[in-house]
C-alpha cells in the first residue's frame, strides 16, 4: 500500500473514533444542563402527572444509557430526532392543536440555519485568506521595515480583542456613525445574492479581523523560518529577485503550517461564530444554539454541538491529508 494512502486512512480511522468519543461527551454533556423542558414549557404551577407525562413521550424517562444508544442509531441513519421546541403539546398545556400540523424534524430546523452559516464562512474564507497570504508574504519580504511592524501590530490587536468588541466597533463606524452597512443581518430565504452579501458583510469582516492576524503571523513566520535555508541562498546568489524567491522556493515548502493553521481558522469559522452571530442576530447555526440551549431544547442542542465537533476534525483531517500531499518524501518514495 502506497505510504500516503495507508496515512489518509489511518487518519480517516482515529478521525471516526474521535468523532464517537466526542457524541459521548455531547451527550453527558448536554443531559447535565439544569433545568427540565417538560418542567419549562408546563410552567412552575403544572402537575407532577402532566410534566411526567411529557417526559414519558419525549423517551425522558429512559435510561441515558438507553438514550444514547438510541439517538446514536438514529445519528447513523441521518435522523436527528424531533425537536421538543416544535413538537405538538396542547394536549398538556390546555390549547386545541392546529389540523394538519406534524413536529418539525431537527434537520430541518437546521438544514437553513447551516446553511447561512456556510454562506457567512464562505465569504469570510473568500476575504480573509487571500488578506492573510498577502500580508504574511509581503511581511516576510519587508522583514523589520515599517510595514511588518504595522502589520504585526494590527494582528496583534486583533487577535487580542473579543469578537463581541469587535463587531461593536464596526458596527459604531460602519452602521451607526457612517451607515453603509446594517447593524443587523436579516436574512431570508427568497434574497437576492447582493441583498444577502451586504447583510452578511459586517458579520465577514468582524470574523475577517479575528481569523487574519493567525493566518498572517504563520505564513510570515514560516516564509522566514525557510530563508536561511541552503536552497534558499543558492536561489539568491542565482540573481532571482526576492520576490519570486519566497513565492516560487519559499511559499511551496511552507505550505505545510500554513494549511493546518488555514483549517484551524475554517473550522473556527464554523464551530466558533456563536457570539458574532448572536451580536448581529444572524440566523446562522450559532444563533439556533444559543436559542436551544435557553429552552432546554436537547435535540437541537445534540444536533448543534455535533456538527460543531464534525466540521472541526474533519477540516483538520482535510488538513493532515493536504500536509501529507505537500511533503514530496511522502508523495515520491524511493
Amino acid at each position: 500500500m502506497h505510504p500516503v494512502l495507508k496515512i489518509v486512512i489511518q487518519r480517516l480511522l482515529l478521525g471516526l473514533l474521535t468523532l464517537l468519543v466526542v457524541s459521548i461527551v455531547i451527550f453527558l454533556a448536554v443531559n447535565a444542563l439544569p433545568g427540565d423542558f417538560a418542567q419549562a414549557i408546563l410552567g412552575q404551577s403544572a402537575t407532577p402527572e402532566a410534566v411526567a407525562a411529557i417526559r414519558r413521550d419525549l423517551g425522558l424517562d429512559q435510561p441515558a444509557v438507553t438514550r444514547y444508544f438510541s439517538w446514536l442509531a438514529d445519528m447513523l441513519t441521518g435522523d436527528l430526532g424531533v425537536s421538543f421546541a416544535q413538537a405538538n403539546f396542547a394536549s398538556f398545556v390546555g390549547t386545541s392543536a392546529e389540523s394538519g400540523s406534524g413536529p418539525v424534524t431537527v434537520l430541518q430546523q437546521i438544514t437553513p440555519r447551516f446553511q447561512n452559516t456556510m454562506f457567512l464562512a464562505g465569504v469570510t474564507a473568500i476575504i480573509a485568506v487571500p488578506v492573510s497570504l498577502t500580508l504574511g508574504i509581503l511581511a516576510a519580504l519587508y522583514r523589520n521595515s515599517a510595514f511588518d511592524r504595522g502589520v504585526n501590530i494590527f494582528a496583534l490587536s486583533s487577535v487580542s480583542s473579543p469578537e463581541f468588541f469587535l463587531a461593536y466597533i464596526l458596527i459604531l463606524f460602519l452602521a451607526v456613525l457612517n451607515p453603509v452597512l446594517p447593524s443587523l443581518s436579516n436574512i431570508f430565504s427568497d434574497m437576492g445574492l447582493g441583498e444577502r452579501l451586504r447583510a452578511t458583510l459586517l458579520p465577514a469582516l468582524t470574523l475577517t479581523l479575528v481569523v487574519t492576524a493567525q493566518m498572517m503571523r504563520m505564513t510570515r513566520a514560516a516564509i522566514i523560518n525557510l530563508l536561511a535555508s541552503p536552497y534558499i541562498e543558492m536561489a539568491r546568489l542565482k540573481g532571482i529577485s526576492p520576490t519570486r524567491v519566497i513565492v516560487t522556493h519559499a511559499l511551496p515548502n511552507a505550505l505545510a503550517p500554513i494549511i493546518t493553521v488555514i483549517a484551524l481558522n475554517l473550522a473556527y469559522l464554523i464551530t466558533g461564530v456563536v457570539v458574532v452571530e448572536v451580536v448581529f442576530v444572524y440566523p446562522g447555526i450559532g444563533q439556533l444554539f444559543v436559542d436551544s440551549v435557553k429552552i432546554r431544547d436537547i435535540p437541537v442542542v445534540q444536533a448543534c454541538c455535533l456538527i460543531f465537533a464534525s466540521a472541526y476534525i474533519l477540516l483538520n483531517l482535510l488538513a493532515d491529508v493536504l500536509s501529507i500531499l505537500s511533503n514530496p518524501r511522502l508523495r515520491h518514495p524511493k
